[in-house]
């Protein structure tokens, strides 16, 4: 009877609950890497079968799922056997009211923008970027404009956030604590994006995608936060008078760049300080509520 009350309700089209008992460990985590690897050897294996009758333009909407099927194909196993034995903890919670849940949608906006102001005086520091991941970048961005934004502005950020947030921060969480989790699991979010170049700027948004997720265990958040990013990254280059800017300072006067981002600092202060605010409850995982197992 227990176990009818417990999963009444629940239907197949709740993707997210299908791995709310997969914690993964330090060991697992190595695992879902190779299984990420073998997922992007897959994915280039059905582009190059379909090459001959899809344009290369639409590859990207069928390869990207691709890469993370084995990931949770294996996550939803194991979830499933854990379920029995080992409690769990969700991986999206709903745990504001609708006017705090617009709040923090807004204030994680902001961070995500200030962040990537923030980040560019480090991105400078990098020597240039080789011209073969400069054409795969931009490859990435041709074809029609919804293709790409399906990609960049959809898939990412769903299948990343469930991926390095979801699984990866929660697990960690139980088992190293929330700062060297948040770490970790941005270290990941940073290789898998197999770019040294976007690498810098992954790990620190990760660091900032993963203390919002730690305090609110809401993996929508942590979503719309790499959607604004990427959509951002996204417009700036379909706008053709900025496709040649590589930074921000680079239209602004040294006056003008100052202000914003000394803005943007304050910004992001803020923002921390909002998500800071928000209480621990008990029996939770962070913001991760707590699943009994089935016996």
């Amino acid at each position: 009877m227990g176990f009818v009350k417990r999963y009444k309700g629940r239907g197949s089209y709740d993707l997210l609950s299908n791995y709310n008992h997969f914690m993964p460990g330090f060991s697992e985590t190595g695992w879902l890497f190779i299984l990420f690897l073998l997922g992007s050897l897959l994915g280039s294996i059905v582009v190059a079968a379909l090459g001959f009758i899809i344009p290369a333009e639409y590859m990207n909407i069928i390869s990207y799922p691709i890469m993370f099927i084995p990931a949770m194909l294996y996550a939803s196993n194991k979830s499933r056997h854990n379920e029995n034995f080992e409690d769990g903890y969700k991986l999206d919670n709903n745990n504001f009211k609708i006017g705090m849940g617009i709040k923090l949608a807004f204030a994680a906006m902001v961070m995500t923008l200030a962040s990537a102001i923030l980040i560019e005086p480090a991105n400078m520091l990098l020597p240039p970027m080789p011209k073969i991941l400069i054409e795969m970048m931009e490859n990435m961005m041709t074809g029609p404009a919804w293709v790409t934004f399906i990609s960049v502005s959809i898939f990412a950020p769903f299948f990343e956030e469930w991926l390095c947030r979801g699984l990866i921060l929660r697990g960690l969480i139980k088992r190293a604590g929330p700062a060297w989790a948040i770490i970790l699991s941005a270290l990941f979010f940073a290789i898998i994006h197999m770019n040294p170049w976007q690498a810098l700027p992954a790990f620190t948004m990760g660091i900032i995608f993963g203390y919002v997720y730690y305090k609110t265990g809401s993996l929508k958040l942590t979503m719309l936060m790499h959607f604004t990013n990427n959509t951002l990254v996204l417009a700036l280059s379909l706008i053709p008078s900025l496709q040649e800017m590589e930074y921000l300072k680079d239209v602004l006067s040294p006056w003008a760049y100052g202000i914003i981002y000394a803005l943007a600092a304050a910004a992001l202060i803020c923002g921390l300080i909002i998500f800071k605010s928000i209480p621990q409850k008990e029996g939770y995982l962070g913001g991760c509520q707590k699943i009994k197992s089935i016996f």
